[in-house]
């Protein structure tokens, strides 16, 4: 008899144990989301771009055309951070000006660098993956005002004959 009831508690323990895993997990995800949508509300409080998937979906970044990050890069009135998460390989003379500079292998150790998570942070790699994964990174540490330069460095429009290429370094 007692060993029936030693199961008992045994089978009881482990069921509680689950559920307050699965309550935590809950309760991680809920701050997940409250944290994403204030961040999403303090974006449009500011005037930031936010894509319509960033609410619907809940993304938790912003995917900007090329276009759209030139207009951005060459306004003076607006405050942003530019990340360049290319290899340390790219041709330097491809990177834009004022640009923090981390390779995005090095970015897990190096994130301390962006000093700022409430200004907007725009994020350019090669073609758009790296920038991708680095956004990705950057959730994780706390960071949510982040825009993706879709396509990259090979799409960027001052790459090509613009009259703004000087705004390349």
């Amino acid at each position: 008899m007692d060993l029936k009831i030693f199961q008992l508690l045994e089978s009881i323990n482990g069921r509680l144990s689950h559920i307050e895993k699965n309550i935590a997990r809950m309760d991680e995800k809920l701050d997940y989301s409250i944290t994403l949508q204030r961040s999403h509300l303090i974006r449009i409080k500011n005037g930031h771009e936010i894509d319509d998937s960033m609410i619907l979906m809940g993304k938790p970044y912003n995917d900007l055309p090329p276009q759209r990050a030139f207009q951005i890069f060459n306004d003076n009135d607006m405050d942003f951070l530019l990340l360049d998460v290319t290899s340390e390989h790219f041709a330097p003379s491809d990177r834009l000006k004022n640009s923090i500079k981390i390779p995005l292998e090095e970015l897990q150790q190096r994130v301390s660098e962006i000093i700022s998570k409430t200004i907007p942070i725009l994020v350019i790699s090669e073609r758009g993956i790296r920038s991708i994964q680095a956004c990705e990174m950057l959730v994780k540490h706390g960071y949510f005002n982040l825009n993706n330069i879709s396509g990259g460095y090979e799409f960027w429009p001052g790459k090509r004959g613009s009259r703004h290429v000087s705004s390349l370094d």
